[in-house]
């Protein structure tokens, strides 16, 4: 096999230059949370170096497995029938493909593809993962195809959110509405957080039924089980080889990696990248060192952008746990040439590692010609949707089972001492606040300033002073830069709001530019992630920003520090709710075209920029209405409440609405002119 040179592994002490080099500019906030990042992970290895022996190993296996668990939200507690069925086959000369539905919980249903070959017979059996193609389960065919050649049954499935089990399908437009499968697995990520989970859970949870089918058939033989995926796929094969000892032989691809480098790299979507992970003292080692000394190889490709530098810190460490079990032939570590994927280089080293552990080493590991088939050939379905099975569920369905299951209501005091513990709360001096810029707009004053929110995280903002003397009221209006033609920008209410007579802080909360990557309906999900990964909350980092905000307000000689008011928009809004619930120097507050309810956002399969909200576990106990009840005797103007997709709902009272949204004529103007009005009261 192949080994990747010394000169492509890269010290850990230059990671971070690196990729903040290749993004071109500097990024502080993200700057900021790879440092947590990189000593969370430094405190890790140095308990990992503290270990030199099998019992101290197990023990902390031990821990590990249970630390996964938690992180994942459990595994479903079902033990019900797959009810298999095989609705057709296709046969060539020297292997079989069955096209085989059964359902890995009641209603939630998986297709796959078996391969075997045509001889009876037991065989040891493969479960391959499909990488994040749109098409799910056709992605490894030629690997499962030779597979079979080579005497193996091998299982490909259709993941969630690919294939024939797409959750947001549209026959209107006849694919998709989120876009492709990533994306429905982001949505799905953010709804699991929400009830505090991670969505991880249901494919592990698939990939370990689909084991329970595959072992469950007469031509397999139990004891000798594989498992090989690539990219989206390889992190499953990492999931699964980990979490289920049926599993003999694991070959990841195009995933393993450490976020030694990854956490400020290409940060991998919600099942790939578990809430809490770096937090809770693991990395991605721990996946392959949980299963030792099952046989692993570790597979990575020159070009990838999980990249072989990441991959070697993965392998290294695990080379040396697996010393301490004497099975240091057991773990090896493979480079292709190329880009993302699997070459054909990489393919035959996935047969030779299957025959070697799982076949005696007796076969043939060179790939041969096979018949390749369209997607559509290999439907399992009749119509390619498995939405057309009767009493077919979704995935957002069963997150929101669980909700339903682990729902207990909490009371306004638990609320606040949440929010305290997410760190809200200002409590620190008044920031020193540095001025960049000074200009003068029609007797209005206007200074664009910078502060430190919390130790090496500086955000900006823009303060319009009215030319009038004395103690004014304040207002404090968190930014939109959103461009909408007909919707006012935050700078021009926060102009109109200082020449009524009112010092007006327009404020940033921290942001990280990298971590948009302009896919439809998911705003900022990188950002909340990375945060989540090192057990922080962005909303509430936020929050805690507007709270900054504040405190540079109340400490100007031109405030009246008794009357502050604040406003934001859309999810902003929700972020301006949680500061306001804590903090009663907010007196009152106006929040417009901003979400009615987290928990609404359970109900569908696509919400708009959901990830800039979520708080893990927070819609188990409370919801939006919660934080209004907690600012108690404090108003609340509400305009325009809208549901995940920034469509107003007429929800009634206390809410307010606008004649007509989007108007671009007097109709508009009169109508913020009244909303700003009674903001300013």
């Amino acid at each position: 096999m192949k080994t990747i040179t010394a000169g492509l592994l890269c010290s850990t002490l230059l990671i971070a230059p690196l990729l903040y080099a290749q993004q071109g500019k500097p990024d502080p906030f993200l700057q900021w949370m790879d440092q947590i990042a990189q000593q969370q992970l430094e405190r890790r290895e140095k308990a990992i170096a503290e270990i030199h022996t099998v019992a101290g190993a197990q023990r902390r296996k031990h821990v590990v497995r249970e630390k996964l668990m938690e992180l994942l939200g459990g595994l479903p507690d079902y033990n019900g029938p797959l009810n298999p069925r095989i609705t057709g086959r296709i046969q060539n000369e020297s292997y079989t493909i069955e096209k085989v539905i059964f359902e890995s919980l009641p209603g939630y249903f998986v297709t796959a593809n078996l391969y075997r070959p045509n001889q009876s017979g037991r065989y040891p059996g493969i479960l391959l993962q499909s990488g994040h193609t749109q098409e799910g389960k056709p992605e490894p065919q030629r690997l499962a195809a030779n597979l079979a050649l080579k005497g193996f049954v091998s299982l490909a499935f259709d993941p969630a959110g690919q294939g024939e089990r797409e959750q947001t399908y549209n026959r209107d437009i006849g694919g998709a509405l989120a876009g492709w499968s990533v994306n429905e697995h982001l949505h799905a990520g953010a709804q699991s957080i929400l009830v505090g989970e991670s969505v991880a859970r249901y494919f592990v949870w698939d990939a370990k039924r689909a084991l329970d089918y595959l072992v469950s058939r007469t031509d397999v033989d139990p004891t000798r089980i594989g498992a090989a995926g690539c990219s989206g796929g390889g992190a499953l094969t990492t999931f699964i080889g980990a979490l289920d000892p049926r599993v003999k032989a694991v070959v990841p691809a195009c995933f393993p990696n450490s976020y030694r480098l990854l956490f400020a790299g290409p940060d991998p979507d919600s099942e790939m990248s578990w809430p809490n992970l770096l937090a809770s003292g693991l990395d991605t080692a721990d996946f392959v060192e949980l299963s030792a000394p099952t046989p692993w190889l570790i597979q990575a490709t020159e070009e990838d952008y999980f990249t072989p530098p990441g991959a070697k810190l993965v392998y290294e460490e695990a080379r040396r746990w697996y010393k301490l079990y004497g099975a240091e032939d057991k773990v090896s570590f493979f480079v292709g040439p190329g880009p993302h994927g699997t070459p054909l280089v990489s393919r035959e080293a996935i047969y030779e590692w299957m025959i070697r552990w799982l076949k005696d080493g007796q076969g043939d590991s060179h790939e041969q010609p096979v018949k390749l088939y369209a997607n559509h050939e290999l439907f399992v379905t009749r119509s390619g949707h498995v939405d057309d099975e009767p009493g077919s569920r979704k995935l957002n369905q069963l997150i929101l089972d669980d909700f339903h299951a682990k729902k207990r209501s909490g009371t306004i005091p638990e609320l606040l001492a949440e929010l305290r513990r997410l760190r809200i709360p200002s409590e620190a001096p008044p920031p020193e606040v540095k001025v960049l810029e000074e200009s003068s707009v029609q007797n209005v004053r206007h200074l664009r300033i910078k502060f430190e929110s919390e130790p090496g995280i500086e955000v900006e903002g823009k303060l319009y002073l009215p030319a009038s003397v004395g103690r004014k009221p304040a207002v404090l209006v968190v930014a939109d830069k959103t461009s909408t033609p007909w919707i006012p920008s935050t700078g021009s209410l926060a102009e109109r709001m200082a020449k009524a007579g009112r010092v007006v802080l327009e404020l940033e909360p921290r942001d990280s530019p990298s971590g948009y990557d302009n896919r439809p309906f998911l705003g900022g999900w990188l950002n909340n992630s990375r945060a989540n990964q090192i057990g922080l909350n962005l909303p509430a980092m936020r929050a805690h920003d507007i709270l900054r905000g504040v405190d540079v307000l109340a400490a100007r000689s031109d405030v009246d520090s008794t009357s502050i008011r604040a406003t934001a928009r859309a999810v902003r809004g929700i972020w301006l709710l949680l500061a306001a619930a804590v903090d009663p120097r907010i007196g009152k507050i106006w929040l417009d075209r901003t979400p009615y309810s987290l928990r609404a956002a359970l109900e569908n399969t696509i919400n708009t920029d959901i990830f800039d909200a979520v708080i893990p576990g927070f819609a188990l106990h409370w919801d939006l209405e919660d934080l209004a009840k907690a600012m108690a005797d404090r108003p609340v103007l509400w305009t325009d409440p809208t549901n995940w997709m920034h469509r107003p709902l007429a929800l009634g009272p206390p809410f307010r609405y606008r004649y007509v949204l989007g108007d671009t004529t007097d109709l508009s103007e009169e109508q913020d002119k009244v909303y700003i009005e009674e903001l300013l009261k």
